[in-house]
């Protein structure tokens, strides 16, 4: 009887380590896949922040572009002013 018992503790023990062992395993592994999943998380935060800087960026020309074209109407319509005001004058 008292075999058994120890029979049945060894076989029991034995259980217990194989379930530690395979779950510390796949602790790892998922560990891994996480690491895997937030180095390629970092990598598309740091491109969409490039493309975020690249649109601001551009954004930025197009204002000061519309400034310059304001300003160039402008001397051309002071010039055409001029321009006219010449001709009248012959």
């Amino acid at each position: 009887m008292a075999d058994v018992i120890i029979v049945a503790l060894i076989t029991g023990g034995c259980s217990v380590l194989g379930v530690i062992i395979t779950n510390l395993a796949s602790n790892r592994k998922v560990e891994q896949q996480i690491e895997k999943a937030q180095a390629v998380t970092d990598v598309k935060i740091e491109q969409l922040t490039d493309e975020v800087r690249k649109h601001n960026s551009f954004g930025d020309r197009i204002t000061r572009l519309e400034e310059q074209t304001r300003e160039l109407t402008n001397r051309i319509e002071r010039m055409d002013g001029k321009i006219s005001r010449l001709h009248h004058g012959e």
